[in-house]
């Protein structure tokens, strides 16, 4: 079979992670045009996959008002960006990855699914947490009946105090306004997740969470008006400190995420004035940020389970956490290791995880979503797929209804 073609809509980090798949296997896919505004991530997506020079473009809609010259799309623009080129691109044609979320509301979201149906394209969310080996292996467990019927589960995503500071105080997602909520922008992986283990929809939900830490009136005494950490006398002292995080990454001789993020100059010079002039050397207690630094979120399902999601800023930085409490038993993971207690024989046993090969990425989420979206295009099995159009939607309707149980303070009762 000839290899899938695609196009990267969006040059970033994540359309740099995906379109790596295509050169671990170039028998399988091959990247032959991509639209980014940024030169220097434009110009890296095209000499990594030898893009002919007029397919790479600056605006997407250049290459969206085309005859349809390639199978499928990946997009992975910021996410209020998400709608337009997804059904845009699903009109004329093509296939569509979609990064998560797919947009930042909900009738955006429905007109995305909208498209898909009437092209019938196949379409996969990028929720990248079901595509990993470790929830392949406790699907299959919860499935077998291993711990006979769920009846609760609690699940915990520890963001890490660091990534939280880059991200969302100094980083792309510290705005409502100019991205989404955190619960749609980190948390709707989570939230898709447990309705994937848990297996059935979700009927009613209730959530509470605020910014407590991160905000000017918590500055400490010492900082005074240093705005940024180069300028800060308790900049030592911090541990949200830029200084320290993002010189250390490059002692330590990282290159990557998180410095790809900051510089396009991976060098100390390239990180001082990224720290100096650039959003993040900002001090995290003078940023205009504005999502929820903590939330917990309560959900019923259809089966009579019910769930229990705590997203938590300030943490050690580790892998997500869960447990399953079944009528027979009940599983713990980390992401990586799965224990399982049983009832009847009151034996422990446990299964350790298995990571796909290639690319690490979120467990090996990252390359298994790309694995499966490029199957199912080749082979035209849109069963391939585990984050379709319409679970997609049900889940991030879900995290609307939690947002707004968040707000408003009382709980949604959601129907579908």
């Amino acid at each position: 079979m000839s290899p899938v073609t695609l196009l990267i809509i969006g040059a970033g980090n994540r359309g740099k992670v995906y379109a790596r798949y295509a050169l671990a296997h170039p028998d399988q896919v091959r990247v032959i045009g991509v639209a980014e505004p940024r030169e220097f991530f434009r110009r890296r997506m095209a000499q990594a996959h030898d893009i002919a020079p007029e397919n790479v473009v600056t605006d997407w809609q250049e290459l969206a008002s085309r005859p349809k010259f390639a199978d499928a799309v990946v997009i992975t623009t910021p996410d209020a960006q998400h709608r337009d080129p997804a059904v845009a691109f699903a009109n004329q044609g093509y296939d569509i990855l979609l990064e998560k979320p797919m947009a930042p509301d909900p009738e955006s979201c429905q007109q995305i699914v909208d498209a898909i149906s009437a092209n019938k394209s196949i379409f996969a969310v990028c929720h990248v947490l079901r595509y990993t080996t470790y929830t392949r292996r406790l699907k299959e467990l919860v499935t077998s009946g291993l711990i006979g019927d769920i009846v609760s589960v609690q699940h915990l995503e520890p963001v890490g105090y660091w990534h939280y500071a880059h991200s969302f105080v100094r980083g792309n997602w510290r705005n409502e306004a100019e991205s989404s909520f955190m619960l749609l922008a980190k948390s709707c992986h989570d939230i898709d997740w447990l309705r994937y283990i848990v297996g059935s929809r979700c009927v009613q939900v209730s959530s509470y969470g605020s910014l407590l830490h991160f905000r000017k009136e918590n500055k400490p005494v010492a900082a005074g008006d240093a705005m940024r950490c180069l300028d800060c006398a308790y900049e030592s002292e911090c541990p949200y400190s830029a200084t320290r995080f993002y010189n250390g990454r490059l002692r330590e001789g990282k290159s990557g995420w998180p410095l790809d993020v900051i510089t396009t100059d991976i060098s100390a010079a390239g990180v001082e004035a990224a720290l100096r002039n650039g959003p993040y050397g900002r001090c995290v207690y003078e940023c205009d940020n504005d999502v929820v630094d903590h939330q917990v979120v309560n959900l019923e399902y259809e089966n009579g389970a019910t769930a229990s999601f705590t997203m938590i800023a300030t943490t050690e930085s580790r892998e997500r956490e869960t447990t399953i409490f079944g009528t027979r038993g009940e599983l713990r993971g980390n992401s990586r290791h799965i224990v399982h207690h049983d009832f009847l024989t009151e034996q422990t046993a446990t299964y350790e995880g298995e990571h796909l090969a290639g690319d690490n990425g979120h467990g090996g989420g990252d390359y298994g979503a790309m694995k499966s979206f490029v199957e199912a295009v080749a082979r035209r099995d849109s069963s391939l797929i585990l984050s379709g159009p319409e679970e997609s939607l049900e889940t991030h309707l879900t995290v609307f209804a939690a947002e707004q149980a968040r707000r408003e303070k009382h709980s949604i009762q959601l129907t579908y």
